[in-house]
């Protein structure tokens, strides 16, 4: 069964989304979500980042990042799907609660259920790259094995 989400208020996926009210310390900064992290890095170094992070909600964060007006970092194409990455990493590893829930899914595919994104969701057709789905299915896959690292030194300290 493949897990759908998009609204960050969705029990219990909504987490999932970027927009859910999860901030973080990446860079030295703490991040309100990661769509705040995310949308700032395309401006990476600029007083227009931190204008971003300090917005008030996610979605006034995402406005700010897609201003047009202002032009993105010139490696944003080659850099988008690892700072996104490093965004949903690092904010699931910040809150146990929804790493609990990402790694309740089991083995099921993740899918941002949105027609208007074709690249992050699954797009108008059902048929988009889903990158987003595919960040969090990777994520939860890191998590295990961070997991079962964390249980298999614990099982080779010695017993007192």
């Amino acid at each position: 069964m493949t897990i759908y989400f998009y609204g960050a208020d969705e029990v219990p996926f909504g987490c999932f989304s970027n927009f859910s009210d999860h901030g973080f310390d990446l860079d030295g900064v703490w991040w309100p979500t990661s769509e705040h992290y995310f949308q700032a890095q395309k401006f990476k170094g600029t007083r227009h980042a931190d204008r971003i992070r300090r917005a008030r909600t996610p979605l006034r964060a995402a406005e700010l990042g897609r201003d047009p007006s202002l032009p993105l970092r010139r490696d944003w194409e080659q850099v988008k799907d690892d700072v996104m990455r490093r965004a949903v990493a690092t904010k699931f590893r910040a809150h146990a609660d929804i790493r609990d829930v990402l790694l309740s899914t089991g083995d099921e595919g993740i899918v941002e259920d949105t027609t208007t994104d074709h690249y992050w969701g699954r797009g108008r057709t059902g048929n988009g790259k889903n990158m987003l789905g595919r960040i969090l299915v990777r994520t939860r896959t890191q998590l295990r094995a961070d997991l079962a690292d964390a249980l298999g030194s614990d099982s080779r300290r010695p017993r007192r």
